[in-house]
């Protein structure tokens, strides 16, 4: 079983969803109430979008009543991510139970930042870093929390310690980004914004902002290259946003830096914060 679930676990790691959610169907058949294959089978099905299967999959993992505070931890931010409200106290359980666990202290300090306890969250946070410094997610979720406290400029130094440590995070150089522009440094988020954008084509808004910054900075082609790569993208809602940062940008890169700046970069920051890990 520890081989089938470690070539399943593989298959999500690639982003093979599917793979990874046959593979472990497979392994369940022989396994029917393993809260590990149930609970990773949760994962899967939430990475291929389908939030109901995966619901399901986490309940039905919870209710073996399951030890591993990473197993648990696993099933507290998959629950999380789906609004259930047990999914805090399987995170505290999975903080409680694994102290030493760094991953499960980052699930229930991101889950804390996101209620709004931001001092609690980051009690867990710094703990998480104290036991994986190496770790980019740690860094990236301690981010999160001292930006959703408002702490911006630390906020920034987190980002750029989990790039430090994985150059290709792109989740976190947009975080940092957007952090940046919201810190009036436009110039510097430029830099992380574009490579951002790039990394994460499905991301609309993401390709919408990093037009305007190069429109700002007077790089009209890339500005009308990323905008192109936005509309490709767009679903019918996106448009209205496409159409009105091309007015900005046709306008000019003070236009293009006003729109960014007083009217897009900050609900963008926000949403993206308020995304569960």
């Amino acid at each position: 079983m520890d081989e089938a679930l470690t070539r399943a676990l593989a298959l999500g790691d690639e982003g093979d969803w599917d793979g990874m959610a046959d593979a472990l169907e497979a392994l369940l058949e022989a396994h029917p109430d393993d809260a590990t294959v149930l609970c990773w089978l949760g994962v899967a099905e939430q990475g291929r979008g389908r939030d109901g299967v995966a619901y399901e999959r986490f309940r039905q993992a919870m209710e073996g009543e399951p030890e591993d505070p990473y197993v648990l931890a696993t099933i507290g931010a998959g629950l999380a991510r789906l609004d259930d409200p047990e999914a805090e106290g399987l995170l505290r359980t999975a903080a409680l139970t694994g102290p030493e666990v760094a991953y499960a202290r980052t699930m229930y300090g991101a889950y804390l930042s996101r209620e709004g306890q931001i001092d609690v969250a980051l009690q867990e946070l710094d703990a998480a870093v104290g036991l994986a410094p190496d770790d980019p997610d740690v860094h990236v979720e301690r981010g999160v929390a001292l930006a959703l406290g408002g702490r911006l400029e630390e906020a920034v130094d987190a980002f750029q310690q989990a790039l430090t440590l994985d150059p290709d995070e792109s989740w976190a150089q947009a975080l940092l980004g957007l952090a940046l522009v919201e810190l009036g440094r436009l110039e510097d988020a430029l830099a992380d914004l574009v490579p951002a954008a790039l990394a994460r084509p499905e991301d609309v808004e993401l390709q919408v902002v990093a037009a305007l910054a190069a429109a700002a900075a007077e790089d009209e082609a890339r500005a009308f290259e990323l905008l192109e790569r936005a509309r490709l993208r767009a679903a019918q809602g996106d448009l209205p946003l496409v159409s009105a940062a091309e007015d900005r940008i046709d306008e000019g890169g003070e236009a293009a830096r006003s729109f960014l700046e007083e009217e897009l970069a900050s609900s963008q920051l926000r949403e993206r914060l308020a995304e569960r890990p």
